[in-house]
């Protein structure tokens, strides 16, 4: 075997489609694409969803209720799977080890369906009602996990001979307040001046 002789799966590859080459092709003269009209020219493209200027569908099916931003999405596990399971303890850290729960997401379910014939430990961050009854039941107990699964943080140990730093307080920062002074008026000329300077500008405006 050498390069030479090396070629693609059958099926895998095909020739491309050839177009305005004669009328025995199939696609000669107008290429496939008609006589006239918006669609046979060069640069026609049109959004998702349209309909040629009529009321899309997307317009005309009505829209009810609305999507929950702050929803919460719980792996859920019932109690048939952790029958078969081996062990008797079981919290979100062990099934995603063995496999049974790929992602936790917002924590743990416990869901009531099938049977539990052997007494149990579950920790998990939500479970019904009836899943509880049936495993306290057997004989087996359920612990709930107060802390969500998103809120849980890593907490990184100071080093030895090092201080720890004090905890950040929620400092508000304030805009600095400018204090405006007020202009300082002019003094006021007493009116007697004034009354002074008039009758000399009349006596000037006589005499000349």
């Amino acid at each position: 075997m050498n390069l030479s002789s090396l070629r693609p799966p059958a099926g895998s590859t095909k020739k491309r489609k050839r177009i305005g080459r004669g009328p025995g092709s199939g696609t000669g003269k107008t290429s496939g694409r008609g006589e006239k009209g918006q669609k046979s020219r060069t640069g026609y493209s049109r959004r998702p969803g349209f309909e040629g200027g009529q009321m899309p569908l997307i317009r005309r099916v009505p829209k009810r209720g609305f999507t929950n931003i702050f929803r919460k999405v719980f792996a859920l596990v019932n109690l048939e799977r952790l029958n078969v399971l081996e062990g008797s303890d079981f919290t979100p850290a062990t099934l995603v080890e063995r496999g049974v729960v790929s992602n936790l997401r917002d924590g743990l379910k416990i869901l009531a369906e099938g049977e539990i014939t052997r007494a149990i430990n579950v920790s998990a961050h939500k479970i019904s009602k009836a899943a509880q009854q049936k495993i306290e039941a057997a004989g087996g107990k359920v612990t709930l996990i107060e802390e969500p699964v998103h809120r849980v943080r890593k907490v990184v140990e100071p080093k030895a001979g090092s201080a720890a730093k004090p905890a950040a307080k929620n400092v508000v920062l304030k805009k600095p307040v400018v204090k405006k002074t007020a202009k300082k008026a002019a003094p006021k000329k007493p009116a007697a001046k004034k009354a002074a300077k008039k009758v000399a500008k009349k006596a000037t405006k006589k005499d000349a």
